[in-house]
């Protein structure tokens, strides 16, 4: 009996896909470019033989180098330790290579994005591939680095989908990860309709100190998520201002207070 040939009705595979950017790769000077995406090549394939995870670049499509980035797409079966061990293990790496690396040479800083869905390889067919394209040049995790790397010196910052999401931390299935690691968080591009619930991952920061270093609010009416930057110079004193109108009795200011005016009409 022959066998039918695949057609567009036809649900392609599951896979898990990685895709990594590094952050300032475009304002590199031309000559350091090949250096440095040698180096991430080399942390990136260390960090997947250490974690028990098979190269892609030895499947046939299941490696697209993007330039300043790559897309890894892996078995479905391996996006639980796509999430753990692989993102503190890489994170792990990125600060080795910056204790190690010369000093004219520029640090890693990574954005990842995990996500898994239906691509058939080596054509890439399937939504798989764009929407995780999405996920890693969403607003929410770009100010995840941007936090990272402000409050904590860091140098990753990830985000999972929600389908990847309930598959891996959500199912049990990252036994150092599990879901208090995680901030909920809707991720969406400028410019771009894309809009998906999404799980942002930042080492060495929990949650709840991510969640007020992160605004809720679009950019631009195109929706999105941005941290707070350093816009105001490096002049401008820190902190939020409190205007305190009624007696205060008891109270308590966390931080620390530069100027105290006192009103002494009212003493």
């Amino acid at each position: 009996m022959p066998i039918a040939s695949p057609s567009s009705v036809d649900v392609p595979p599951e896979q898990a896909l990685l895709a990594v950017d590094m952050q300032g790769y475009s304002q590199i000077p031309e000559a350091k470019m090949a250096p440095i995406r040698s180096d991430l090549d080399d942390v990136l394939t260390n960090v997947l033989t250490h974690v028990g995870l098979q190269d892609p670049r030895d499947r046939p499509g299941a490696f697209k180098d993007t330039g300043d980035g790559a897309i890894f797409v892996m078995p479905a079966k391996d996006i639980a330790r796509l999430v753990d061990p692989l993102l503190e293990h890489l994170h792990t790496a990125l600060v080795r290579y910056d204790r190690e690396r010369l000093a004219n040479a520029p640090a890693i800083r990574l954005r990842a994005a995990l996500h898994v869905g239906p691509l058939s390889l080596p054509d890439h067919r399937g939504d798989a591939i764009n929407e995780v394209c999405r996920l890693l040049d969403s607003q929410v995790v770009h100010a995840g680095l941007t936090v990272a790397r402000e409050h904590r010196g860091g140098f990753l910052a990830a985000v999972v989908s929600e389908a990847a999401f309930r598959r891996t931390v959500r199912a049990g299935r990252t036994p150092d990860l599990d879901e208090e690691r995680f901030l909920s968080a809707t991720a969406r591009v400028h410019g771009k309709t894309f809009e998906e619930p999404c799980w942002l991952f930042v080492p060495q920061m929990t949650p709840q100190a991510l969640a007020p270093l992160i605004s809720p609010e679009p950019l631009g009416g195109g929706g999105g998520t941005t941290a707070p930057t350093s816009s105001a110079g490096s002049n401008s004193p820190t902190g939020a201002i409190f205007q305190f109108n009624g007696e205060m009795t008891d109270t308590t200011v966390i931080n620390t207070v530069g100027t105290m005016r006192i009103d002494r009409r009212r003493i």
